[in-house]
């Protein structure tokens, strides 16, 4: 779960997610498990638990396992308390990096942020310090299929609200406004669409090239390095790896 809105970062990602399926599912069962302590275990009154449910199930989460998160987190009252913190700072040659993380021992992270980008070219910095680069929008992906007709599919998400819809080769990306994303979503679900990704995102305005192989050998490995910690949700960056 790294990189900008265009799929072609996501999809460079995919198959490693895969192979990492349940540290992902780990991850989201934490997010689900905040979200319940936070608004309750209804998704229909609960707009953040629905959200992170509709990322899990497009992330192949079976039911049963979100089920058991739900139901866990909204009986244990002991269970660990996850507080959200966004870290940010600048990769090789001035990429700018968001990480998203739940931790339950916030100087336990910020050791290990501040470890991974000084190790790999980098520095984290104060809060501020890059976020104005990003807006955070919705994103939803749709894979091509004969089934789906282009027209169609345009017409479906523009009547239920989202922003642009961006024609890739084997995709459609569909971005949205953060407070239009839910209804957006359930919108073209109930339409029948399968989603290859349904989250909110940080979506840099500009980005930046790195033509230095060094450059790119540390920017790929800092990515790495973030998304295998344990505290950490998600890595938003301005790199343009095309």
């Amino acid at each position: 779960m790294s990189g900008h809105s265009k799929w072609s970062t996501i999809k460079r990602k995919k198959g490693e997610a895969d192979a990492k399926r349940g540290k992902i599912f780990t991850k989201l069962g934490r997010e689900i498990s905040v979200a319940v302590k936070e608004g309750g275990p209804d998704p229909s009154v609960n707009s953040k638990l629905k959200d992170i449910i509709a990322k899990a199930k497009a992330n192949n989460m079976p039911g049963d396992n979100i089920l058991r998160c739900i139901k866990k987190a909204s009986g244990d009252a002991d269970s660990d308390n996850f507080e959200s913190i966004i870290y940010e700072g600048y990769g090789p040659s001035g990429v700018a990096v968001l990480v998203e993380t739940l931790t339950d021992n916030r100087n336990r992270t910020a050791a290990d942020m501040r470890h991974y980008f000084d190790k790999y070219g980098g520095n984290l910095g104060t809060s501020g310090c890059v976020m104005f680069m990003f807006d955070q929008k919705g994103v939803i992906v749709i894979e091509k299929a004969d089934d789906i007709n282009e027209e169609k599919l345009i017409e479906d998400a523009l009547e239920a609200g989202a922003d642009d819809i961006d024609t890739l080769e084997e995709y459609f990306e569909i971005t949205t406004n953060p407070a239009g994303f839910s209804s957006v979503r359930d919108a073209l679900e109930k339409a029948g669409y399968k989603f290859e990704q349904a989250e909110l995102q940080y979506v840099p305005q500009t980005y930046v090239n790195l033509t230095d192989e060094n450059a790119v050998d540390k920017m790929n490995k800092l990515i790495e390095h973030l998304e295998d910690c344990d505290d950490v949700q998600a890595v938003w960056h301005n790199w343009d790896e095309n």
